[in-house]
């Protein structure tokens, strides 16, 4: 039985009707002779003769002419309904194809590379695709994208394949699954293939929470060895309390089940550094410390090889990259009445270029990163960068008062928060002070039984830090947490974290310190690519996939603002390649694709128009040669 799966049967029956119809007319007319008045001679009466013996061969001509049209005219037609066999209608399948894309597809073990390899696996499927199928295609790295619509388009999708590229990030597989039955679902016959090496860490967890309920599971495996060491881990540390020193960590990893001798090269400034051969053992990961490195001030790179001069099968994890720590001197305010605890903490850090003044002085001349107000708030002055309000009066506190507290201390506060990160605030004791009613915006990061304590957050753009008690008046200013504090304070106002802050991971969406101004930036990629992303309470928002350098610029007057960050791989499931012939998903072994034979495409249409073609060509010989005219 046929059915039609474009335009309906009465639609084309309509259009037949008008179609026949007026080829007939036309060819009726065509048919019409004009009388011509000649004198009689014997010599037409000899040619009235041989055209009476000849005419019913002009007459089968032309209407061989007519069948010709009309079954042109028919083909035509049929080609629009795109009859369909029954049971090939029904029996359509619905596929999503995960491409793996991540930084272990660029594997060298297949020449050129496993995503070369993907791409050839997913041509042939898409080759095999029979009529009735509808495929997606989506590119699976640290996020899923699309590259086509479901169809059953081979052109489209083979389209879809060309734009497969890897990147320097990790496979997030149970996102793709999520992704592909989320547009599964409602669908016949649904089927997912996952294009991949296999090297997506533990099977197990990538099926929680997934329902694969009547869902046909496809692996088809790329890869044939497993050869690497890599760079796993590569940053710089300044140190706390003396901003000047910095500490490089480095870590590399044999994922090898032999024993490697590796050479490793670091590269500051573009001049290399140092070099050093290393011994490693089956699967081990060796940390490397360098304290003080000479020779790099702002770039600082790490590239390891092996010590037979040969590469390994994964060059993107041999190469890292670390943006050294810029320092520059940040310019401190305190107005106070006199605190002497406060000075002596702002004497620790060298590179603070303190200026103070009494509350009436207030504002000075001149621009400062941050104010610290010590008992005051007064309106703010332009000049005044981010501000840390000690015990600050109701009047012009950024936060509102709340009750008044006795004998109180820090019962909750935010143990990540950068500026009590790594402090002990619970045996703290504060003899007076008050709690705060911090708007919904607001960050809490400490807080008494009683209420919040310590809050942050952001008033006409800048930042500020309210404490709800004087120093003074309690043991605060007798521990170590009390300088730390004050400083931890200033470096988040001026971005400068004691952490590892060299460089991101790929993979993961960054916040880079941007000024607050700004609503976009533009941001410059490793590859020499440019892009608009957006800044967000005074960071820039990008989801990157690229190791490297970037270079972020914002548009800011007097002129443009600069600056420079690095990112890195640094996945150890990445940098195990070694592939998996296999792979296990909701419990069961998923199997090679199958009912994808190449061959002759199953749509009726495409041989419609081909002999509508053939007819077409015949009609237009037999005229030329005067047979059917």
């Amino acid at each position: 039985m046929m059915l039609f799966a474009g335009l309906p049967f009465a639609t084309l029956v309509t259009i037949a009707a008008v179609a026949g119809g007026l080829t007939t007319l036309f060819y009726i007319l065509k048919l019409r002779r004009r009388p011509v008045a000649v004198p009689f001679s014997r010599i037409w009466e000899r040619i009235l003769r041989d055209k009476e013996a000849t005419s019913w061969w002009s007459r089968l001509k032309r209407l061989l002419s007519l069948l010709l049209q009309l079954a042109l005219l028919t083909l035509l037609i049929l080609a629009l309904g795109d009859p369909r066999i029954t049971g090939s209608l029904i029996q359509g399948r619905n596929i999503v194809v995960l491409v793996d894309a991540s930084a272990s597809m660029k594997a060298t073990d297949v020449k050129p590379t496993r995503l070369a390899q993907a791409k050839s696996e997913v041509k042939k499927l898409v080759r095999g695709i029979g009529g009735s199928d509808r495929m997606i295609i989506a590119q699976m790295d640290a996020a899923i994208m699309p590259l086509s619509t479901m169809t059953g388009e081979v052109g489209d999708l083979d389209v879809a394949v060309d734009q497969l590229r890897a990147t320097d990030t990790r496979a997030d597989v149970k996102r793709g699954l999520r992704f592909a039955l989320d547009s599964l679902r409602g669908l016949s016959k649904p089927e997912i293939v996952l294009v991949s090496d296999g090297a997506v860490g533990d099977p197990k967890l990538l099926s929680e929470g997934l329902d694969f309920e009547g869902v046909e599971l496809r692996y088809v495996p790329v890869g044939k060895s497993g050869k690497n060491v890599a760079v796993t881990g590569f940053s710089v540390r300044r140190y706390p309390l003396d901003k000047a020193r910095y500490e490089v960590m480095l870590e590399v990893t044999n994922t090898n089940d032999e024993p490697v001798d590796v050479e490793l090269t670091l590269i500051g400034d573009g001049q290399t550094v140092d070099v050093t051969r290393l011994s490693l053992q089956p699967n081990e990961r060796l940390p490397r410390f360098y304290k003080d490195l000479a020779g790099a001030s702002r770039t600082l790179e790490a590239k390891l090889k092996l010590a037979s001069g040969e590469s390994d099968d994964l060059p993107a994890d041999d190469h890292a990259y670390a943006l050294m720590p810029e320092r520059r001197r940040a310019r401190v305010l305190v107005v106070t009445p006199g605190n002497t605890y406060l000075e002596a903490t702002l004497l620790l850090d060298e590179y603070l270029d303190v200026t103070s003044v009494a509350p009436a002085k207030y504002p000075p001349p001149g621009n400062f990163d941050v104010t610290i107000f010590d008992g005051v708030a007064p309106a703010l002055a332009p000049n005044t960068g981010g501000s840390l309000y000690l015990n600050p009066p109701d009047e012009g506190s950024p936060v509102k008062l709340g009750r008044g507290l006795t004998e109180f201390g820090f019962d909750v506060w935010d143990k990540k928060h950068p500026i009590v990160r790594w402090m002990s605030m619970g045996d703290i004791q504060v003899a007076k002070g008050f709690s705060f009613k911090p708007e919904k915006e607001d960050k809490v990061i400490g807080a008494s039984e009683a209420g919040p304590i310590l809050v942050a957050g952001r008033r006409s753009g800048r930042k500020f830090v309210a404490l709800g008690f004087d120093p003074r008046d309690s043991d605060f200013v007798l521990r170590v947490a009390w300088p730390l504090f004050v400083l931890n304070t200033i470096n988040d106002f001026i971005e400068e974290d004691t952490s590892y802050v060299s460089s991101f991971f790929t993979g993961d969406v960054w916040h880079i310190p941007a000024p607050s101004g700004a609503e976009v930036a533009t941001l410059k990629s490793p590859d020499g690519k440019t892009h608009s992303v957006p800044i967000k309470e005074g960071r820039a928002v990008h989801l990157g996939d690229q190791a490297g350098f970037y270079e972020l610029v914002v548009k800011t007057e007097p002129e443009p603002t600069t600056s420079m960050f690095a990112a890195n791989l640094s996945n150890i499931d990445e940098s195990r390649i070694k592939p998996s012939d296999t792979l296990e998903l909701g419990g069961k072994p998923t199997a090679l694709p199958s009912g994808f034979d190449p061959g002759m495409r199953r749509e009726i249409w495409l041989y419609l128009l081909l002999a509508a073609l053939i007819v077409s060509t015949i009609e237009w010989f037999t005229y030329h040669k005067r047979l059917t005219v």
